[in-house]
């Protein structure tokens, strides 16, 4: 049976790649657990960074609808009970990475795929990308961190526009909306988010997880809150072998070498 997500090892980063393309890498659970795991192992193997993808003509299309299928039930799937136990405990894995995770939108992201990429920390598509909305069109809401994400990011209006009406959002739009970082034309996708997950994951990733973590922050925090975290994230950092590396090859004026540590 075909593996349905596949993890290349780059030595300082990971690349994931959701594979179920002819179901434009819907979610079942196997790919579910596949995913989650693929993220602890590189967690707990030391990378400093992850990429996302997925594999055929689209990023990923959500839940696969068949699995979740009421006619093929004694009664209503719990669709309550999939977000608590797939999609928010991944939507928390991603967020509690101390490291980048960048995600390269392939194709269509629609449903969860399109939330998915949203809990990522650096999104980037191909031009012909589409981020798409789709729970309105099956009666349902936007999950997967969908629901908070959309209107930190976009705000009400957009949020609201974007979901009640399920119309697909072109990356370039989503782009200048500030929904993800960039849009490149489809043949440059994978090789400029490759270029910067090597970028990433070669850095301070320390200083840069932290990073991460206080922008994240932010999200609930007051600005004297925020100013108190600023606080001891700088310490953590000015204590560091990467900030001492950084002062070091400045002031000798050479590249420098950073661990991650």
């Amino acid at each position: 049976m075909t593996a349905s997500i596949l993890t290349e090892d780059h030595g300082t980063w990971v690349e994931i790649t959701l594979n179920r393309p002819d179901r434009l890498n819907a979610f079942n659970d196997e790919m579910h657990y596949a995913l989650r795991a693929a993220l602890e192992v590189a967690r707990d193997g030391g990378a400093r960074a992850v990429l996302l993808t997925g594999a055929g003509r689209g990023f990923c299309a959500g839940q696969d609808l068949g699995d979740r299928d009421p006619s093929k039930s004694d009664g209503p799937p719990d669709l309550g009970n999939t977000v608590r136990t797939f999609y928010a405990p991944l939507v928390r894995l991603i967020r509690s990475l101390e490291f980048p995770v960048i995600c390269a939108v392939n194709g269509v992201a629609a449903g969860a795929g399109a939330n998915l990429a949203l809990a990522c920390d650096l999104v980037l598509a191909s031009e012909s990308a589409k981020f798409i909305q789709s729970f309105s069109k099956v009666g349902l809401i936007p999950d997967t961190g969908g629901s908070w994400h959309l209107p930190h990011l976009l705000g009400e209006a957009r949020a609201k526009g974007l979901a009640l009406t399920g119309e697909p959002l072109p990356a370039q739009k989503a782009e200048d909306w500030g929904l993800i970082w960039k849009a490149y034309p489809d043949a440059d996708l994978m090789a400029q988010a490759r270029a910067l997950a090597e970028k990433l994951a070669n850095g301070p990733t320390l200083g840069l997880g932290l990073t991460k973590m206080t922008i994240q922050a932010s999200a609930t925090n007051s600005l004297s809150d925020q100013l108190e975290i600023e606080a001891d994230a700088m310490k953590t950092c000015g204590e560091s072998a990467d900030y001492a590396e950084g002062v070091a090859s400045f002031l000798q004026k050479r590249a420098p070498e950073f661990k991650g540590k």
